[in-house]
């Protein structure tokens, strides 16, 4: 797994990436898609869409899952880390009105990656992939939301906690995941370069 993101002169930027890597991405953005939850359903339109956004209020409580917990963040600190009603109750109320767009957004980024996989057909048992600007920031995104749900059921608490789990010895079974999580570093890192570069 050694690709990484290529400035493109449209603005976009460029990855190669071989059987093993499409398969790879694809199969954790389709996880991350379960694990974010379906879509709103219900609606015949797109204005009926927006209306029922509008309008549709959210969970007001945190995830119990540590990764969607670690997804979706609790506003002002969280109830556990202040004490203060007040403090939990626009934290929840904050919850409520936004947890929806965010989840959805995290699905369309999701999407956005696996529609782009699908697009290729590696010849040699490799392909060139290529993201227009707007791909690249739906890209940031589900490559963010990937690291964090990895790093959060590794318990990834920083940087040198990375490097540590490297050190696993290749019989531990987090090992893969490890370097699934330090993989997507490598390219959420590049593709920011390929981008403000």
């Amino acid at each position: 797994m050694t690709g990484h993101f290529e400035p493109l002169p449209d603005g976009g930027a460029a990855v190669p990436l071989d059987e093993v890597e499409i398969s790879i991405l694809r199969s954790l953005a389709v996880q991350l898609i379960e694990l974010v939850g379906p879509g709103e359903e219900g609606t015949d339109s797109e204005s009926d869409d927006l209306l029922a956004s509008v309008f549709n209020d959210g969970p007001s409580e945190p995830p119990a899952d540590p990764v969607l917990a670690r997804l979706f963040p609790d506003a002002y600190g969280g109830p556990d880390l202040v004490p203060d009603d007040d403090v939990r109750a626009a934290a929840a109320e904050f919850r409520r009105f936004t947890e929806n767009d965010l989840r959805s957004r995290k699905r369309e980024d999701a999407l956005a990656l696996i529609r782009a996989l699908d697009t290729l057909a590696p010849s040699g048992g490799e392909a060139v992939l290529r993201l227009k600007p707007e791909e690249c920031r739906q890209w940031l995104g589900a490559l963010n939301d990937l690291r964090l749900a990895i790093g959060t059921r590794l318990e990834v608490t920083d940087e040198e906690d990375g490097g540590e789990l490297l050190r696993l010895p290749d019989s531990d079974p987090r090992k893969p995941m490890v370097m699934a999580y330090l993989w997507l570093g490598g390219l959420q890192e590049t593709l920011v370069e390929s981008l403000t570069g």
